[in-house]
């Protein structure tokens, strides 16, 4: 059974206490002051929303308010369910140990990506290595349906699967399904440990089968640890999400924006106050509703890390939310500190909204359990099987031999789009866009319904000028309900009535089959393998 989440009514948080300063307004990314005390990021487009709304890119999900205009339906959001013979990548290999036997197999970051050219799933991971290296390392793995998972012998390291050897922390392995260079193809954002300064740095390495990486070809200032990459397409700038100490918690983020990815790590450095450099720039902080320890409630959370991907019509933003307790407090008690992994959403890739600070990836603190504590993203998820979505996450379980050790990979799975429904009960409810504008043929939706479903478009008068039949009992998540073409180029709006259901989004189609256009996140079987669905 589906597991959800009743919603505060999207909107009604607490005004932001966070300000922007004078030139935010002309100045991309934005300015904003570090705070003192904890807020909520601002999401401007939800204040100041254009009109009319364009929206041919993408499947158009209820995950705010920015593209209703009235609705009386209620808010849910949903939670995938782990898959029930997870861990699917667990540590079994002697590399796969360090020096002092704790055993380290899972993503950090990392990547796990379909290549829809070679029909496989791709796992990049990071792993021990003490057997061969003395050191952190990157492994890799490979699927014919994301859930067994092979480790193949490779020539780096013969006899091993390790891909790179280098001394790292975090890593983001991002393939670029539009890059037109196939020596670049995969790309390799690597957090290393500087031999000469003991401090991190981002290199950058390209690969054209993400096994065999060249030299790094670009290389940042000092930073801290567990920063990662992502590319936003709807602006096309290549994006770090980096730790920054702020007053407030040693575990806030900045971001960093380039046209390419070289010139992105060649940019980055640790903030300094005092420099004029503006490249990198303050991001956002813990706020006053991250979840806490339910045992150690006093400590304040933090954001241990931020993953980002374009999915469909927007961005998501997968919030590690480290919960406590501290290392020292956790080494001595034998324990996991808790992170759990929460979901936003964003429109530009910089504002991210939350409609909900439950976990959306989540900890299960029982004996024996694979992600006992520490549950992390990863890079490239979700992918898109069939009508569901792959999230893959890290987690660690309990073991005798260190406290922070024994990392595995586990998968969840969630219906496409599924994150937030609007839902009525018995009683009829109706949902009214803003006015939007789109260039397809065919409106489709995505829905659950054991009662009844109407789609009225209206004019910018709100006077109806087609409506559809009445739709009774079906579940899809691609049913086409009407041609529409005749509006395109045109402002309308539109008003579902529905009864006993849930509607998760909708979109308009150039083709009869109903792709959207939009941007398929780490890609899957059968989706187009330019990253577009199309």
């Amino acid at each position: 059974m589906r597991k959800h989440i009743i919603c505060a009514v999207l909107g009604l948080f607490p005004a932001c206490t966070q300000h922007l300063d004078k030139k935010a307004d002309t100045v991309w990314p934005p300015r904003y002051e570090e705070p003192s005390v904890r807020g909520y990021m601002p999401v401007p487009y939800l204040e100041n929303k254009p009109s009319p709304i364009p929206i041919d890119v993408g499947r158009q999900l209820f995950i705010d308010d920015y593209l209703i205009q009235h609705t009386t339906l209620e808010t849910v959001c949903h939670s995938p369910e782990y898959y029930g013979h997870n861990p699917v990548l667990a540590p079994d290999q002697a590399w796969e140990f360090t020096n002092e036997g704790v055993p380290y197999a899972a993503p950090f970051s990392d990547g796990i990506w379909y290549d829809e050219r070679e029909q496989k799933y791709k796992m990049w991971y990071l792993t021990g290595a003490g057997a061969v290296q003395n050191k952190f390392c990157t492994a890799y793995a490979e699927s014919s349906d994301g859930k067994n998972w092979r480790k193949p012998d490779l020539d780096i390291v013969p006899g091993t699967n390790l891909v790179d050897t280098c001394d790292r922390d975090a890593s983001t392995v991002w393939l670029d399904k539009q890059e037109k260079d196939p020596l670049k193809r995969y790309k390799l954002f690597n957090v290393e440990k500087d031999e000469a300064s003991g401090n991190w740095q981002l290199i950058l390495k390209y690969s054209s089968d993400g096994i065999h990486w060249s030299r790094g070809v670009a290389q940042s200032g000092d930073i801290l640890d567990r920063t990662s990459a992502f590319y936003n397409p709807f602006r096309e700038k290549w994006c770090l999400s980096m730790r920054h100490p702020t007053q407030i918690s040693s575990r806030s983020r900045a971001y960093l924006e380039a046209n390419d990815p070289e010139t992105a790590v060649s940019m980055a450095h640790r903030i300094n106050t005092k420099s004029e450099d503006q490249n990198v720039v303050f991001w956002f902080t813990p706020d006053s509703e991250e979840k806490r320890h339910p045992v150690y409630p006093e400590v304040e959370p933090g954001i241990y890390h931020f993953d980002c991907i374009a999915y469909e019509s927007v961005i998501l933003g997968f919030y590690s939310v480290w919960q406590g307790p501290e290392n020292k407090v956790c080494e001595v008690l034998g324990i996991q500190k808790r992170n759990e992994v929460m979901l936003g959403f964003s429109r530009d890739g910089f504002h991210f909204f939350r409609p909900t600070h439950e976990a959306f990836l989540g900890v299960n603190p029982v004996e024996g359990a694979w992600n006992w504590g520490n549950v992390q993203s990863v890079a490239g998820s979700p992918l898109i099987v069939g009508d569901s979505l792959y999230f893959y996450c890290s987690g660690r379980r309990l073991n005798k031999y260190h406290w922070d050790g024994y990392s595995s990979c586990g998968l969840a799975t969630l219906r496409r789009d599924g994150f937030v429904s609007r839902r009525a009960g018995l009683q009829e409810g109706t949902l009214t866009t803003e006015l939007l504008t789109f260039h397809g043929k065919y409106l489709f939706i995505n829905a659950e319904v054991d009662g009844t479903l109407q789609v009225d478009v209206l004019s910018e008068q709100d006077k109806v000028v087609l409506r559809s039949p009445v739709i009774h009992s079906f579940n899809s998540t691609r049913m086409k309900v009407m041609d529409v073409s005749r509006f395109a180029g045109k402002k309308v709006k539109f008003r579902f009535t529905l009864s006993k259901g849930d509607i998760y989004s909708f979109w308009v189609s150039p083709w009869n089959s109903g792709e959207s256009q939009g941007y398929t996140a780490g890609g899957g079987p059968g989706v187009s393998s330019d990253g577009i669905d199309k």
